[in-house]
């Protein structure tokens, strides 16, 4: 019996032996292949999936840092364990038993408070609970401080110290008008001439107005037309108390001298710097675009008249994004009243007869 059980135990050294061997071979085997595979890889970074992390982490903590760093594995021991306990953590976030929790603020809430403090920068977080208060919603000061920490607006003290240029050109936007020049080829009997087209535009309506067409724009000339842009009936500059000019030699030194007088002053804007007359600009954009490039004039009369009548399409049918997407003069429409749809020829698209819905 005694000779039995020592020949088993020696039989189980032996196979335990062979088994280690076994193993020993295929881990040294296993070594050998990922040092081969990190230096054909030549330090460039694989990219495993969360599938993947969570299976080498999870082998990796049986493992054990010591033996891992033993076996040369393709990531750090650190980055195998590091991978671990974010695995354990998500699994030990008890969101189960988390509760639902106080219901976030409604979006026109936020979106009234938000108006609140943009349009009255001296009002703190306890003025705008107040003035919320009267509304009928009861808000915290912490809960308004947020709010406005979300959309990026400072406290009162900071945020009435500033003032934007939005905010001042609006506080100045009925005293503003802009000027400018452009010019138009014009056939006449003696080949092509140069017709130079000054405008006028009020920043707060759109409101314009041909002020002249002229080959010449000379001090005689611009004086002129200076005393009709000031006319106390329908002169567009009547009441206005700055025009915004650009550096344009035709801008003579008697017609600005004549517009102080009148009471309005003149702002020269720096050289090459057509951004800061952007609204008169890109009326020049729209005329040129939509009426003058689609019509060959022939005359000075053919001019006028197709001036006239984009003019008068930029007042009456023209919607403006700057103006909400209005017309600059509406028409009236009655209620009740029977309305049909008609349709006339006009100059201004295409320079030929193109159909313009009105109400008749």
């Amino acid at each position: 019996m005694v000779a039995s059980t020592t020949l088993l135990q020696f039989l189980l050294m032996v196979v335990a032996g062979w088994m280690h061997r076994q193993q020993a071979a295929v881990i040294e085997y296993l070594i050998a292949e990922n040092r081969l595979l990190r230096e054909q890889l030549g330090g460039r970074r694989i990219m495993f999936t969360d599938a993947e992390r969570q299976n080498l982490a999870e082998k990796a903590k049986v493992v054990g840092r010591k033996a891992l760093r033993e076996l040369g594995t393709i990531v750090t021991p650190e980055t195998l364990l590091h991978w671990h306990r974010e695995l354990a953590a998500r699994k030990w976030t008890f969101i189960e038993r988390r509760r639902p929790g106080r219901p976030r603020t409604k979006d026109e809430l936020a979106a009234l408070v938000v108006r609140m403090a943009s349009e009255n920068p001296s009002w703190g977080y306890t003025r705008i609970q107040g003035a919320v208060a009267n509304l009928g919603h009861h808000l915290g000061r912490g809960t308004i401080r947020r709010m406005l920490k979300d959309h990026g607006i400072e406290p009162a003290p900071l945020r009435g110290t500033g003032m934007s240029w939005s905010v001042f050109l609006k506080a100045h936007w009925k005293t503003l008008a802009a000027s400018d020049f452009f010019t138009v080829e014009v056939w006449s009997w003696s080949g092509l001439v140069t017709y130079y087209v000054l405008f006028v535009m009020e920043l707060a309506t759109r409101r314009v107005a041909i002020a002249g067409i002229t080959t010449q724009p000379n001090t005689s000339c611009m004086l002129q037309v200076a005393r009709q842009l000031t006319d106390g009936v329908d002169g567009i500059l009547y009441g206005k108390g700055y025009i915004i000019l650009d550096r344009d030699t035709k801008y003579c030194q008697a017609f600005r001298d004549f517009m102080r007088r009148e009471g309005t002053e003149v702002i020269r804007l720096p050289p090459r710097s057509p951004n800061l007359n952007a609204y008169a600009e890109r009326w020049v954009r729209g005329v040129r675009d939509e009426c003058l490039s689609r019509l060959i004039p022939i005359g000075q009369g053919m001019l006028r008249r197709a001036l006239r009548e984009y003019v008068a399409h930029h007042h009456l049918e023209r919607n403006h994004q700057g103006l909400s997407n209005a017309l600059i003069t509406p028409c009236a429409i009655v209620e009740g009243h029977d309305r049909t749809i008609g349709r006339r020829s006009s100059l201004r698209q295409a320079g030929c007869a193109a159909l313009v819905a009105v109400c008749v």
